[in-house]
């Protein structure tokens, strides 16, 4: 009868420990959830089909600070999406909060002022990565930064925020 005591107490605290488990874990933060951008931490990042390791890798970024859209969490795992549609479950830890985009199209012309009519700092081609510095929310114009050059970009030329979105 001993052994009996021992075995429903650890049913019962195993239960309580489960318990928990969905109350820390639970969908109740996704309602609260909105997608936001954030950057990948390294230059190796596993891209899973599923919120945890024992879902197989469909895919490897290979490019730190790479701009991905956080669309959902789970526990610790976050499910992303690239610029070009990539999608999948990464765990919190390879992400930073640094605000970054990726030039998208032909070469884009970076401007010492938000205007067309501005003198070109640089050219940037499609596929380089800049750090997202200041975005009015009304403007199509965003201040950006890469390789120790800063100046604007219209955000049709970039992926990584959002119509209207206000950076700061």
């Amino acid at each position: 009868m001993k052994y009996l005591k021992i075995s429903i107490t650890t049913i019962f605290f195993g239960l309580i420990n489960l318990l928990l488990c969905f109350v820390a874990f639970g969908d109740s933060s996704e309602s609260d959830f909105s997608p936001r951008f954030a950057s990948l931490r390294s230059n190796e990042v596993n891209l899973r089909t599923g919120p945890g390791v024992r879902y197989p890798v469909e895919w490897v970024f290979y490019r730190k600070q790479l701009p991905i859209k956080i669309i959902r969490n789970f526990g610790t795992w976050r499910l992303i999406r690239d610029w070009e549609g990539a999608q999948g479950w990464v765990h919190q830890s390879t992400l930073i909060k640094k605000r970054t985009l990726v030039v998208t199209g032909k070469t884009r012309t970076l401007r010492k002022s938000p205007s067309t009519e501005s003198k070109a700092v640089a050219k940037l081609e499609d596929g380089v990565i800049a750090e997202l510095k200041f975005c009015p929310s009304q403007s199509g114009w965003c201040r950006v930064e890469t390789h120790g050059l800063t100046g604007w970009l219209r955000r049709a030329e970039f992926w990584g925020v959002d119509t209207n979105e206000e950076v700061k």
